[in-house]
């Protein structure tokens, strides 16, 4: 007997079995469907169920404790990132290592390998900074596979920088939620100014004006929505605060500051050029006076919108 004739056979005693049983599987399983659908119903539980409760809910004006406990859980969180970063003495042992391991004095290129014995070496705060992606990022074309010793501690730095500064931001967030207010913003710039040896010319009469101008810049440009507040994160990815923390160089030139708009100069420019514009010195301008802003370029529609 050929195969054909043998799976005709076949098919013939398929096809004069019963009904096949994935057809009995559907019935039951539509059976037992309308079983727990009418359970459902019936029973107490008409509702999905709660499976979570709003624990990250800020703690209200009233509950004093619950203040108290949340502003010392995060101040010891702050503080514990804060022991986590590297400080001036690490770092400088850090260039150390990252000089003495180094394949060429003249050229301060450095291999994987010596790479690798560096994180070894500086020890468990530094691991986060030394790993192979890092290590290929870095990379500028060297036939040899070879980094420089420069771009490797400046990423360093500037990585603990940011970490630094996003811990100093945190401080001043009051809601803990990530973000700062005006208010959190003014304080924060306030008790900035004396650390900034650029700013020791001016008058503390002229502090409270500094600041404005100040917050305001970050406002305009980083709270798009005019929500009140910016994010710490976006903060810190602008040149903002950079140009801020620019004014700690005593050396800094008087061109760059004049291209600073957070310098002692800037201020003062912009102050002036409002008390130019305030003919009768009340301390507000009119819509007459703001006209003359500038060139006289503003338009009418435009001055009675502000």
């Amino acid at each position: 007997m050929d195969f054909k004739a043998t799976l005709r056979k076949k098919l013939v005693v398929l096809n004069s079995k019963p009904v096949a049983s994935g057809v009995k599987e559907d019935e039951y399983f539509q059976q037992y469907l309308n079983e727990i659908n009418k359970k459902s119903v019936t029973g107490k539980c008409r509702s999905i169920p709660r499976f979570f409760r709003f624990f990250w809910r800020l703690p209200r004006e009233d509950e004093l404790l619950k203040q108290k406990l949340r502003e010392e859980t995060r101040s010891n969180f702050l503080q514990r990132r804060s022991r986590q970063l590297l400080d001036n003495n690490e770092l400088k042992a850090l260039w150390m290592l990252l000089d003495q391991h180094q394949t060429n004095h003249e050229e301060q290129l450095i291999s994987y390998k010596d790479f690798q014995k560096v994180a070894q070496l500086a020890g468990p705060k530094v691991k986060p900074y030394f790993t192979s992606m890092i290590f290929a990022k870095l990379q500028q074309g060297d036939l040899q596979g070879r980094v420089s010793i420069m771009s490797i501690f400046n990423y360093v730095m500037r990585k603990v920088w940011l970490q630094q500064t996003r811990v100093g931001l945190s401080l001043y967030d009051a809601s803990g939620q990530g973000y700062l207010r005006e208010a959190d913003l003014e304080n924060y710039i306030s008790e900035l100014l004396p650390t900034l040896p650029q700013l020791e010319g001016l008058e503390r009469s002229f502090h409270s004006f500094y600041i404005c101008t100040a917050v305001r810049k970050f406002l305009f440009f980083l709270d798009t929505l005019r929500a009140g507040r910016i994010r710490i994160l976006d903060i810190l990815a602008c040149s903002f605060l950079d140009d801020l923390l620019e004014l700690r160089d005593e050396d800094l030139s008087k061109e760059i500051q004049e291209q600073n708009w957070f310098s002692a100069p800037s201020a003062l420019r912009v102050y002036g050029h409002y008390l130019n514009l305030d003919r009768d010195h009340n301390g507000m301008l009119s819509q007459s006076e703001l006209a003359g802003y500038g060139s006289g370029t503003l338009t009418e529609p435009f001055l009675e919108r502000i």
